[in-house]
């Protein structure tokens, strides 16, 4: 009897059309032994990731975007499927690719599968205690060398060119996401507004241009115990664009205060956000002195995201919020000042 979970076991798998998964799997995954069992592994409002297995034991994670309507070009496999795969040979983890499905009529919509890699995710005190504090300065060191790594991959691989592009990255990015807030009805929160502005003024020229991941920080990586990067996760934001945003998106996460009151500087082993970003100079060459300013156009970004989730819930379009509304109403601003007090 299989030890693993049936089907039946997961009536909320909302997306997936068990038996014509199967039938796909049976046909595009080489050597599966059906039948299968699905676990989730995330739902919502992101790409819905399940975790699938057969009877042999062998191990699969399926991503697919979420169910209903979508923004034109929101939660692409295909663009997902692309980069994983063009990474394949290249010295960044990311999980071994197995299929790709472009049939909409198997399951709703496009999906890919990947093998499942074991590892840790470290997003919480908890988690980091399962790292000793040389585990930790091995794993911030790792963090480093493969975001260096990945900078350092031809765009072309994605069928990519830099130097064709008019404007910045970070002008592209203000831009964007100042018209979704205004698009949502305008920005509830007056100091997001001021602070793009700043941040529109003292914009730093784009001095390199490479393969970028969008959302590389802790929480998208899977560890090993002994503190390596096993795969890099979560690949839906990548662009070519500015090496530095990533930077600064990753410490802008290591120093910021979450719901539960960690970042990863303030446990034994792990280095402050200035060391990280002084390993990137040192293993690139590349100058980081403009780092504050990423830092901060990070926060600002952060602020724009959760301006547009405590309307969704405000709206009741999200159901009830995980945290208390005032919580979710007070985040923006507090993530906008965070982003003005980087710049000073």
């Amino acid at each position: 009897m299989s030890a693993h979970p049936s089907r039946s076991a997961i009536p909320e798998a909302v997306g997936l059309d068990l038996q014509a998964v199967e039938r796909w799997f049976g046909a595009a995954v080489p050597d599966t032994r059906p039948p299968l069992s699905f676990h989730v592994l995330a739902g919502g409002y992101s790409n819905l990731t399940y975790r699938v297995a057969d009877q042999r034991g062998r191990s699969w994670v399926l991503r697919r975007p979420p169910a209903g309507p979508l923004r034109p070009g929101a939660h692409s496999m295909e663009r997902e499927w692309r980069i994983l795969t063009a990474l394949q040979t290249s010295a960044v983890p990311v999980p071994p690719t197995a299929a790709f499905c472009a049939d909409p009529g198997v399951t709703g919509a496009e999906f890919y599968v990947m093998d499942h890699v074991e590892g840790i995710v470290i997003d919480s005190a908890e988690s980091a205690a399962a790292l000793t504090p040389h585990a930790r300065r091995r794993l911030s060191d790792d963090i480093v060398a493969t975001l260096v790594r990945l900078h350092q991959v031809d765009p072309g691989v994605v069928g990519r060119r830099p130097g064709t592009q008019t404007d910045s990255y970070v002008t592209k990015q203000l831009g964007l996401w100042l018209r979704q807030i205004d698009g949502a009805g305008g920005p509830r929160t007056r100091e997001i507004v001021d602070v793009h502005k700043i941040l529109s003024e003292r914009r730093p020229p784009q001095r390199w241009t490479g393969l970028t991941h969008g959302d590389f920080r802790l929480g998208n990586m899977l560890v090993t115990a002994e503190g390596k990067i096993a795969a890099v996760l979560d690949w839906e934001l990548w662009t070519v664009g500015d090496p530095l945003a990533d930077l600064g998106w990753l410490a802008a996460w290591w120093i910021l205060d979450t719901d539960d009151g960690w970042s990863p500087d303030r446990a034994d082993g792990f280095p402050t956000a200035a060391e990280l970003a002084a390993d990137y100079q040192r293993l690139t060459g590349h100058d980081t002195s403009d780092i504050p300013y990423y830092i901060a156009f990070a926060l600002w970004r952060l602020a724009c995201i959760s301006e547009g989730v405590y309307q969704r819930y405000a709206a009741g379009m999200m159901g009830r919020p995980p945290t208390p509304l005032d919580v979710l109403a007070a985040r923006p601003r507090e993530l906008a000042a965070a982003a003005r007090e980087a710049l000073l």
